[in-house]
């Protein structure tokens, strides 16, 4: 048997074709369906996001009615509907691939957790929450590739793994329209004991994806195959690199603390606050809509949602959106994400980290704002998640940018170091952690 296709139980013939090709033939079906569910959450995403900025035009002071109403009932249905489904989705995935029992693995990845996390998420921007559409993605793509552990062929504990991981990879790929980047995130964060010879079978999915998203995007998702378009930036050496050891610092402390805020929620919060969340989880998701409103009604409707639009904004030179645009979004997606709702915090993080760029930007000659918001954008994304290598690939694939490559990386992996002194367990391994322990005790911690 080839590299790439591993065992998964008995070689059982079958009258129109042998078990290998029926194994590939599904890898290829499965990673072309995660592909299109990325790509339909994306459109639906846009939608909700336009939905709401047009209902708010000239009424923005409806989002202190809508955010906080929407919060607390997105949270009462992912607790007594799906539960589950809340957060990021990626946690749940890397805990998947620590269970024993391929039984606690559908309870995480179930078809009707995944239409839960799809509407969920949806509603979630439809109501103004601060939150990215690309960890759900990640869920709804393990969950994909995870339902087809009920054909024969495709059956067995290994199986289901290296299932779970190629759905997450094409899940990131399809997203954010980076399949190097999914591929390196898979590897970096999910697969953390990453076995060789599924490379191919990981490998073949994510290309099956990306071309998937080639052919739809035009149709699905606003923003092309480049998603933030291309950006002409570059650094040379010397002074210019002043500028990596500011936003790897600045980026490195603010993700550090966001992730271990995230982390320790809700059990470490203040002691009230987390009494507070603990007993009345849909009272204390309305007030951190109350929050995030706030937060959306001072930045004049900017920070609501992924942040796509003021990130794209900054690379491309515009400085309409505010010093005050970075501050607030930070504050709304920690409302957003403590608050219990589905939703990501991969595209909301590279939007801070833009607007961390604009506060230094013009501070280190020969640095352009593209160059800081890009600079930023790694520096904060690696800070927050503490994956280094997936934050430079996905700034430079989502910029098409190669002359930024080494300044990124740097930026990046200083970025690392520094949140791992704040926040010494990675915040989505540390919320693995606790979905692993809730449903399958015994398993040995990540």
């Amino acid at each position: 048997m080839e590299a790439g296709a591993p065992e998964a139980g008995p070689e059982r013939g079958s009258s129109w074709l042998p078990p290998l090709w029926q194994r590939r033939l599904l890898f290829t079906l499965g990673a072309a369906l995660v592909a299109l569910a990325a790509l339909l959450l994306a459109w639906a995403a846009d939608v909700a996001t336009t939905t709401l900025a047009e209902f708010t035009d000239g009424r923005l002071w409806a989002i202190f009615i809508i955010t906080p109403l929407g919060l607390a009932l997105c949270t009462f249905l992912t607790r007594t509907v799906f539960p589950g489904a809340q957060g990021s989705g990626i946690p749940q995935a890397m805990a998947s691939l620590h269970m024993e029992n391929p039984r606690h693995v559908n309870t995480v990845l179930s078809l009707r957790l995944t239409f839960g996390k799809l509407v969920l998420t949806i509603l979630g921007l439809l109501f103004g929450a601060t939150i990215g559409r690309e960890g759900p993605t990640v869920q709804i793509g393990a969950s994909i590739m995870n339902s087809l552990t009920r054909l024969e062929v495709m059956r067995g504990r290994e199986m289901q793994r290296v299932l779970v991981l190629i759905g997450g990879a094409a899940g990131i790929a399809g997203a954010f329209n980076t399949p190097i980047a999914g591929v390196i995130f898979a590897i970096e964060e999910l697969g953390h004991s990453f076995d060789s010879r599924y490379t191919a079978a990981l490998l073949g999915a994510v290309v099956v994806g990306g071309i998937t998203t080639l052919l739809f995007a035009s149709h699905f998702y606003a923003g092309g195959y480049v998603y933030f378009g291309t950006i002409d930036a570059s650094m040379g050496f010397g002074i210019a690199y002043a500028a990596v050891v500011i936003m790897g610092v600045v980026g490195g402390v603010l993700g550090g603390v966001f992730g271990r805020i995230l982390a320790l929620a809700p059990e470490g919060l203040p002691r009230i606050m987390g009494k507070f969340a603990l007993r009345f989880p849909v009272l204390f998701a309305a007030s951190c809509g109350l929050v995030v409103a706030a937060c959306n009604y001072a930045s004049g409707g900017t920070t609501f949602g992924s942040g796509y639009g003021p990130a794209r904004a900054l690379l491309h030179g515009d400085v309409t959106v505010g010093y005050a645009f970075a501050a607030l979004k930070y504050i709304a997606l920690l409302g957003s994400y403590l608050s219990g709702i589905p939703g990501g915090i991969f595209s909301p993080s590279l939007g801070i980290g833009a607007g961390l760029g604009f506060w230094f930007h013009g501070l280190v000659p020969g640095v352009s704002l593209a160059a800081f918001a890009m600079l930023g954008m790694a520096g904060y994304f690696a800070g927050a998640v503490q994956t280094p290598i997936t934050a430079a690939i996905i700034v430079m694939e989502m910029t098409d940018n190669q002359h930024m490559l080494v300044p990124v990386t740097a930026t990046a992996l200083l970025a690392f170091v520094v949140s791992r002194l704040i926040c010494p367990k990675p915040v989505y391994g540390a919320l693995a952690e606790k979905f692993l322990a809730a449903i399958e005790p015994a398993s040995p911690a990540l």
